[in-house]
């Protein structure tokens, strides 16, 4: 479903794709099966989304992102692609990308080139500036590694079990 009042470009939107109002997706980008891409949300060229991936409003995904499958991104999420920004120099921009299962928490900056492995979960609010490792959490300004989650998104213990289910942190 793409809402009447959003401007699709693309033709590379996958099924069960909900696009919402005043979003913006430009000609070149690719967006998977069964994602749900809120209101006001902002899609560059060069941009790849795998399937079943959630980016809340308010998120602008600029060139070189690269989101892979079952990924939530929080509200106001900010990417930043270009190390030396100039105003009408552009530049080869630096790949971002955000792995399978990855939550980012709403208003959190992610800067350019940066990983996020898989199952990893970054705090509301936080500033990224380094690659995170599989099922890490991090969280603050700038982030910080403050333990590991397990795949079902809850904290794991210093044992590195979830309490929950019972997983070790390195899920498959």
């Amino acid at each position: 479903m793409i809402h009447k009042l959003a401007d699709v470009k693309s033709k590379k939107i996958g099924s069960n794709t909900d696009i919402w109002q005043f979003s913006i997706v430009l000609e070149n980008a690719r967006i998977g099966n069964n994602c749900n891409i809120c209101s006001n949300v902002f899609i560059e060229n060069d941009v790849i989304i795998g399937n079943n991936v959630t980016i809340k409003n308010g998120v602008q995904i600029w060139d070189s992102i690269r989101i892979e499958d079952n990924v939530f991104i929080g509200p106001n999420v900010t990417f930043i692609n270009d190390p030396l920004p100039r105003s009408k120099k552009y530049k080869n921009f630096l790949t971002t990308t955000i792995k399978n299962s990855a939550s980012i928490g709403a208003n959190s900056t992610i800067n350019c080139g940066i990983n996020i492995d898989k199952f990893a979960m970054i705090g509301a609010g936080s500033v990224v500036n380094k690659n995170i490792g599989k099922n890490e959490l991090w969280y603050g300004n700038p982030a910080k590694h403050k333990g590991f989650v397990c795949k079902c998104g809850k904290k794991c213990n210093s044992n590195f079990i979830c309490l929950d289910c019972k997983n070790l942190k390195k899920n498959k």
